[in-house]
């Protein structure tokens, strides 16, 4: 298994929602739940997260209702 090093997503609210992520291995990108650092993780592609990256941007921000 990969060794990932997880880092604090920018997208993440500083408080409660926090994603990490780990890009350290080339051909995959990690995203697990700060709050439960031994759960599952989502595992994508560089070109899959660039893709996820940009569609955030060009949506703007989550507002919750």
């Amino acid at each position: 298994m990969p060794n990932f090093e997880y880092r604090k997503s920018t997208f993440s609210d500083k408080v409660a929602e926090c994603v990490e992520v780990a890009t350290n291995i080339p051909t995959t990108i990690a995203i697990r739940d700060s709050k439960h650092p031994a759960g599952p993780n989502l595992r994508v592609t560089p070109r899959a997260w660039l893709a996820f990256r940009a569609a955030l941007v060009s949506e703007g921000p989550v507002t919750r209702g």
